[in-house]
C-alpha cells in the first residue's frame, strides 16, 4: 500500500509519449480549419452529355443569379461540356464571362469554380465562389437531367 504513494521517476516515463502525441495532434488539428480563400479547380467527367451538361448549368446558374446578381465571372474552365455549358448558361443569364482572369471594366469580378462528380447513379454539381457555394444531386437520363435532390447553399464569411 505505501508503495502507492512513493515517489519512483520511471512512474511518470509511461505518461510522455501519450501526453506528446496528443500535444502534436492538438496542435496539428489547427492546421485543418484555415482556409485558404482560394477555389478549387474546376473538374466535370467527359462522360456527363451535352444535354444533361446544359440542363444542369442551367439549373445551377439560375440558382447561382439569385445569390450572386449581376457581376462580371471569372470561370475557371477545364474544356469538359459542362464547362462549355455553363459558360453558356452564365451568358444567357447576362453575366460578362471571362476565362483568363483579366478585365477591362471596373466592374467586381467573382471568380467561379465547378466540380462534376458521378456518385451512385446520380451525378453531384458543385458551384462555388469566394462568398457562396451551391450543391446539388441530380438523376441522368438519355435527354437531359433532373435535380434529384434539394439545393443546398452555403454563405461563407
Amino acid at each position: 500500500m505505501l508503495k502507492l504513494f512513493r515517489y519512483s521517476p520511471n512512474r511518470l516515463r509511461r505518461f510522455r509519449c501519450p501526453a506528446a502525441a496528443c500535444v502534436v495532434a492538438i496542435l496539428l488539428s489547427g492546421c485543418q480549419s484555415v482556409d485558404s480563400g482560394a477555389l478549387v479547380d474546376s473538374a466535370a467527367p467527359p462522360e456527363v452529355s451535352g444535354s444533361a451538361a446544359g440542363a444542369i448549368a442551367g439549373d445551377m446558374v439560375s440558382r447561382l443569379a439569385e445569390q450572386i446578381g449581376q457581376a462580371t465571372v471569372a470561370l475557371k474552365q477545364d474544356g469538359s461540356p459542362f464547362g462549355q455549358a455553363l459558360e453558356a448558361a452564365l451568358k444567357g443569364w447576362g453575366y460578362a464571362v471571362v476565362t483568363d482572369q483579366k478585365t477591362d471594366s471596373g466592374s467586381p469580378v467573382i471568380p467561379l469554380a465547378y466540380v462534376i462528380m458521378p456518385y451512385d447513379g446520380q451525378v453531384l454539381a458543385r458551384l462555388s465562389t469566394s462568398s457562396v457555394e451551391l450543391g446539388r444531386a441530380y438523376t441522368v437520363t438519355t435527354s437531359g437531367a433532373t435535380p434529384a435532390s434539394a439545393l443546398s447553399l452555403m454563405r461563407r464569411g
